[in-house]
């Protein structure tokens, strides 16, 4: 019976995640039919409401900023845009921050988490999976050996972590993509794939 129950517990815990993790993210984006005026919105014409209304209409809303951000007009409006927000103090430095690490993080052109290390952390006996970002001049200027800039996520939310400045000496670059690495983290090590060959 113990078997059965764990069996059973296997199938549908992370079947019930899923469907919790997608049932929250649909009600979340259909809060943005709250932006439509009261008698253009689904429910009222309807009579009922529709899930995931909300997830069409905010596509719409991303693909249409897109394709108008991409020609010549739409990107001089967003320039300004841009202007105007960082002219404001707060905002500046909110603003700046986080364009900054979508930019580096979203383009084709970033250069964010382009490779996969492996990192002497929490203690010299143990080693992290991390990402290589860049190092800043100023940093760069002041430390007396070459390093690299390392982000070294949490398990099993890569959101959050820390950053470190490590030798480059010290550290060991594995031929692993990131979005490999990035499953064995989320993971905690279970989805382990193909293993990775070090180039160090």
């Amino acid at each position: 019976m113990k078997r059965y129950f764990i069996t059973g517990l296997l199938i549908w815990v992370p079947l019930g995640i899923t469907l919790w993790v997608i049932d929250l993210l649909i009600n979340t984006l259909d809060q943005t039919l709250m932006v439509l005026p009261a008698n253009w919105q689904p429910e009222a014409w309807l009579g009922f409401r529709i899930p995931g209304l909300g997830v069409i209409l905010t596509l719409l809303v991303i693909v249409l900023t897109g394709m108008f951000a991409a020609n010549f007009f739409g990107q001089k409006i967003i320039d300004m845009w841009e202007r105007l927000l960082v002219r404001i103090p707060v905002v500046k430095s909110i603003y700046g921050s986080v364009k900054q690490v979508s930019d580096t993080l979203l383009s084709g052109s970033g250069h964010a988490f382009r490779k996969v290390l492996l990192v002497r952390y929490p203690h010299p006996q143990a080693w992290s999976l991390a990402f290589q970002t860049n190092v800043p001049d100023e940093v760069a200027a002041v430390l007396p050996d070459e390093h690299v800039a390392v982000f070294i996520p949490t398990t099993p939310s890569p959101v959050n972590g820390f950053y470190f400045y490590v030798k480059k000496s010290e550290v060991v670059e594995l031929d692993v993509p990131v979005d490999r690495a990035l499953k064995y983290i989320v993971s905690m090590g279970v989805a382990s794939g193909e293993s990775g060959r070090s180039t160090h």
